[in-house]
């Protein structure tokens, strides 16, 4: 038997059309433009870590079938926006990943993501603790180095060491996962960060975490300080990822470079390799002004709000209802 019901409650309902309110007069009276991209395009993330929807389409203007994918992101079609100076924009859309439902996870979920035009991860990450203080009334955020948070939790640098003391620290904290060391080093790190950091962290307050390793920002700066790192950051609130920004990269050629580099992870990882996004790239030889963006899960916010204990309880339909 089919159910039809959804799996909100109407208080849910309210609290999410008030919630999206706050946002958009957030950014109004920022005066941050409101936009619309599309959901379907013919590039899509290289990612080895994620994995989109594709769908073929039969009615090409080509003549020819094309493969199209649902949006893991509106990343790339905001920034072809700011190469046509756009100034700075928002958008609250859906977005999509090919992934299990899970308690915080549904595959379709809804996406907040925003690029300011001059600022820096820094000056991003302080606005993003505005927005987390007007909607959860949360305390002002902390903000601690990824190279930190590994030192303070698991007395290691993650920019000095190596494959095997990984392996090591992955068995004393009892990380059950078969064949550790067939893991690539940013695997292994990510396992760590995900098990014995971020459960730690942004307890009482919203902890922003910046600076991550270099090889797991393939869409920000490089640190002019350090190259070993970029300027990548995430933000976690009561055990709950939040956010993912960057001072975003600018250079077209590099950009190609990551993409390419991505694709041939994917190749050794024997996952199929991802149409690189040409549009994108042409819009970088255009020229991007210097920005920061971030990504910001409405769905997860709303949970908090809630307090919600599953994100069914602030989707409608989840895709088992779908």
């Amino acid at each position: 038997m089919q159910n039809w019901q959804p799996t909100t409650t109407s208080e849910a309902r309210i609290a999410r059309a008030a919630m999206l309110r706050l946002i958009r007069d957030f950014f109004y009276t920022r005066s941050v433009l409101e936009v619309d991209t599309p959901l379907l395009s013919a590039g899509t993330v290289t990612d080895e870590h994620l994995e989109a929807f594709e769908t073929p389409f039969h009615f090409s203007s080509t003549g020819e079938p094309v493969r199209l994918f649902l949006q893991t992101s509106p990343e790339y079609a905001m920034k072809r926006l700011l190469c046509a100076q756009s100034g700075s924009i928002y958008q609250i859309c859906k977005a999509f990943r090919h992934e299990g439902e899970g308690r915080w996870h549904n595959p379709e979920f809804t996406m907040l993501e925003w690029y300011r035009i001059d600022f820096d991860h820094f000056a991003l990450m302080n606005e993003v603790d505005e927005l987390l203080q007007l909607v959860l009334n949360t305390q002002a955020g902390k903000q601690i180095s990824y190279q930190r948070a590994f030192i303070e939790y698991l007395d290691v640098d993650p920019l000095n060491t190596c494959d095997e003391v990984l392996v090591d620290i992955m068995s004393k904290e009892n990380i059950d996962i078969h064949a550790p060391e067939t893991l690539s080093f940013d695997s292994k790190l990510q396992l760590l960060f995900s098990y014995c950091i971020e459960p730690k962290i942004g307890q009482q307050r919203p902890c922003f975490v910046y600076n991550f390793p270099a090889s797991q920002a393939a869409l920000a700066k490089i640190n002019e300080d350090d190259p070993r790192v970029a300027d990548r950051f995430e933000v976690y609130f009561k055990g709950v990822e939040l956010a993912n920004g960057f001072n975003e990269l600018s250079a077209a050629q590099e950009q190609r470079n990551r993409f390419q580099q991505d694709n041939e992870k994917r190749q050794q990882a024997e996952l199929a390799t991802k149409p690189i996004d040409e549009n994108f790239l042409c819009a970088l030889e255009a020229g991007l002004p210097s920005c920061a963006g971030v990504a910001l899960g409405i769905d997860r916010l709303l949970m908090l709000k809630i307090g919600a204990q599953h994100i069914q309880e602030v989707i409608n339909f989840p895709v088992s209802r779908a």
